[in-house]
């Protein structure tokens, strides 16, 4: 008697719900654990199905689950435990723990579930996910925010080096600028100083032959000049943004061979300037001034860099809504190393010697083709020739 008051002050005692009953489903005892957890007073439920305590689906499939197991033996939930949800008094429900075991005592089957509410450890559970998701969405925007930084970092960084180049670039460019400044200018000043002062000597002299020779190269000198001051002021008007393109129509044969007139005067001894028109059609819709400009530079630089008793071809076809020009030399040709840098401002190739020149010719020609929405190229061989290309669409 004892231990049946000592083994019942256990039960009831116990922090965890325990409720027996018999192989019918009928609860014979609930302890006070079980009857808080469930809200129910213990009059409430001894002798009631254990279903009464169960939601749906549950409650319909309790009675078929003990009825199975009675016949087949095969345990559902009998020494196995698992986790299953309880209906309270109120109808709200709550998810437990269910461990049953079996007990046969007096000839008849009792069973006994040991109940422990997980309720508490299930909130915490959609704490511990919510703040997880919170965390994950956090550190998903942060290193959203990381990887724009570093995008942001690496446009900067590509940015400072771009100007960096940039001011590598326009380093370069004084350095040319002076060095060709220095010479351009220095050499003709000195022959025109030079000249002025022998021919006061020749005149004295009266050598009228002496004096035409000096006022010649006055007269070159100052021409050079006159060029290196025009290319600059090209290159002046080009960087301000003050050349525009205006085509008009014209006849490309009429416009060329007064170009090639105009050229042949300052060629230079036996030099021949031939021009030669391809095709069916002459009209073209281009702004004549600018091809004027570019084509005179083309053969400029042809007559420069070509010797004594050579020819220089200037060519232009006109197809449907195209234009093309050409201008081909047999001169002292352009290294292939310098080919690459041929259209940057102040560049000069490596094979120009003492023949006068800016550099900036070729540079204000690409900038003036672009302007017309053209394009440029170029095809040499050292010691063979060149062949400049102007293309047009229209």
């Amino acid at each position: 008697m004892e231990r049946a008051r000592l083994l019942n002050a256990i039960i009831e005692n116990a922090i965890d719900g325990i409720i027996t009953i018999d192989d019918k489903g009928t609860i014979e005892h609930i302890n006070s654990a079980a009857l808080t957890l469930f809200g129910y007073e213990k009059e409430e439920l001894v002798g009631k199905n254990v279903s009464t305590l169960m939601p749906q689906p549950d409650k319909e499939k309790h009675d078929g689950y003990i009825g199975n197991y009675n016949q087949t033996g095969k345990k559902h939930i009998i020494g196995i435990g698992r986790e299953v949800y309880g209906q309270r008094k109120d109808g709200s429900t709550f998810p437990f723990r269910l461990g049953v075991s079996e007990v046969k005592f007096s000839d008849r089957k009792i069973f006994t579930g040991f109940i422990h509410d997980l309720s508490r450890q299930k909130d915490d559970e959609i704490r511990i996910k919510s703040y997880t998701e919170e965390l994950e969405l956090k550190i998903k925007e942060r290193t959203q925010d990381l990887v724009k930084l570093i995008n942001e970092l690496e446009s900067a960084k590509e940015h400072v080096s771009a100007l960096f180049e940039k001011e590598r670039e326009l380093n370069q460019l004084k350095t040319r600028f002076v060095s060709m400044a220095s010479h351009e200018f220095r050499t003709p000043l000195s022959s025109i100083q030079l000249s002025a002062s022998l021919i006061d000597k020749y005149t004295v002299k009266n050598d009228v032959a002496s004096v035409e020779k000096h006022t010649a190269k006055i007269k070159n000198s100052i021409n050079n000049l006159t060029t290196i001051l025009n290319d600059f002021l090209s290159l002046e008007k080009l960087e301000a943004g003050r050349v525009e393109a205006n085509p008009t129509s014209f006849n490309i044969i009429a416009f060329a061979e007064e170009i090639t007139e105009e050229m042949q005067l300052i060629s230079k001894q036996n030099q021949l300037i031939v021009y030669e028109h391809n095709g069916t059609k002459a009209d073209v819709f281009i702004d004549q001034n600018l091809l004027k400009n570019c084509i005179i530079n083309l053969i400029s630089n042809a007559i420069k860099y070509s010797g004594e008793n050579t020819m220089i071809q200037f060519n232009s076809t006109v197809s449907d809504n195209e234009l093309i020009i050409e201008v081909i030399d047999n001169g002292i040709g352009i290294p292939d190393v310098d080919q690459n840098n041929l259209f940057e401002p102040f560049f000069r190739a490596h094979n120009t010697g003492d023949i006068p020149g800016t550099g900036l010719g070729l540079n204000i020609v690409k900038r003036y083709v672009g302007l017309m929405n053209g394009t440029v190229s170029c095809k040499s061989s050292q010691n063979v020739g060149t062949t400049f290309t102007l293309t047009f669409k229209f």
